[in-house]
């Protein structure tokens, strides 16, 4: 199995002074891979710019002129959270093109995946609204072209940052071909994704599974969580494709996340993931870059991440497991398994 990065310096360009979505997160992941002594067996691939075909099949056409116009006029606050630059248009539509290479390097027959190492994040953003440090919401893009270039029957998202990926769920509520899987807290920002929330009446029905988890919840829980849920749910939907929301803000030494998880646990999530792919789609994975913003915890997740995706161990977890045992979940896997329709239908 090989390894291919889609990065590119234009995404450290879009970054606001003091804002923790910085350039400083990009740079502290590839200092972590230089570190690592991975870089040679990491192949690079440059992404190109998304289309404006394949924005307009998941945003708007007004809320793509209003981030071209607010870049173009040296940038502004789009809300509290959210903030445009002059470079954040090019940006933002580069990052975009990141994510569809990336189902472009897993559909290419050579055994590869791939990690679309992006700025700025993308999971919040709806067809109509960019909010939450995302302006174009990346892996919908890349989602939405598999199924429409590759004629992808069945494309399978899970997003394990610690933020619900409200965006991702509007764009797919109603497309039964895709699944949407979100782990995370609540209640939290951006206040979305309810258990009943399963998608649209009709074909849609089942095809969105929201797993909110109260604070606290660390390694066991997590891993409980993929065993019990995430995992029974792809093996039933049967992607061809999944691509995964790694955001790496549920990390115990997050300043803006709320929950437990360690590396090794959030290693343990990325390697079910990828026994899944394996499993069930020839293991045609790839990763989106969403969250995280201690350099520390991000650069360590995002090196061992990449190395479970070369088929190598994920290396030691320098930074340890916090002092708690972490809150058990049970609760709500239990109504989850009772309740939702892919379980019960």
């Amino acid at each position: 199995m090989s390894t291919v990065i889609l990065s590119d310096a234009l995404f450290s360009a879009h970054t606001w002074y003091g804002h923790p979505e910085c350039a400083d997160r990009l740079e502290a992941i590839m200092e972590a891979i230089a570190v690592s002594g991975l870089a040679d067996d990491l192949r690079r691939r440059a992404p190109a710019e998304a289309p404006e075909a394949a924005l307009l099949a998941v945003h708007t056409p007004e809320l793509l002129r209003r981030i071209r116009t607010l870049s173009s006029y040296g940038g502004g606050q789009i809300d509290g959270d959210t903030y445009v630059t002059a470079d954040s248009w090019d940006a933002a539509v580069f990052a975009a093109g990141a994510a569809m290479g990336a189902v472009d390097v897993t559909m290419g027959g050579g055994r590869s995946n791939a990690f679309a190492l992006v700025r700025p994040p993308g999971h919040h953003a709806t067809p109509g609204r960019a909010m939450g440090f995302c302006l174009i919401n990346n892996i919908a893009v890349a989602a939405r072209y598999a199924t429409r270039h590759y004629g992808l029957e069945r494309v399978a998202i899970v997003d394990y940052d610690v933020h619900h990926g409200n965006g991702t769920q509007d764009v797919f509520y109603d497309d039964p071909q895709v699944l949407f899987i979100s782990t995370h807290a609540a209640p939290f920002y951006p206040g979305t994704g309810a258990m009943a929330d399963v998608g649209a009446a009709g074909p849609a029905a089942g095809t969105t599974l929201n797993i909110p988890l109260p604070f606290g919840v660390g390694d066991s829980g997590y891993a409980r969580v993929f065993a019990e849920l995430v995992a029974p749910a792809l093996r039933r939907f049967r992607p061809d494709l999944l691509l995964v929301s790694a955001g790496y803000d549920s990390h115990w030494k997050d300043p803006l996340g709320p929950m437990a998880l360690s590396t090794t646990g959030f290693s343990h999530l990325t390697a079910t993931l990828l026994a899944l792919a394996d499993e069930l789609c020839e293991g045609r994975v790839a990763l989106i870059l969403e969250g995280g913003y201690s350099l520390e915890a991000l650069g360590a997740c995002a090196v061992a991440s990449l190395r479970l995706m070369l088929g190598r161990d994920p290396g030691l977890d320098l930074l340890g497991r916090p002092q708690t045992d972490g809150i058990d979940p049970g609760q709500q896997i239990a109504t989850i398994r009772q309740r939702h329709p892919i379980f019960t239908g």
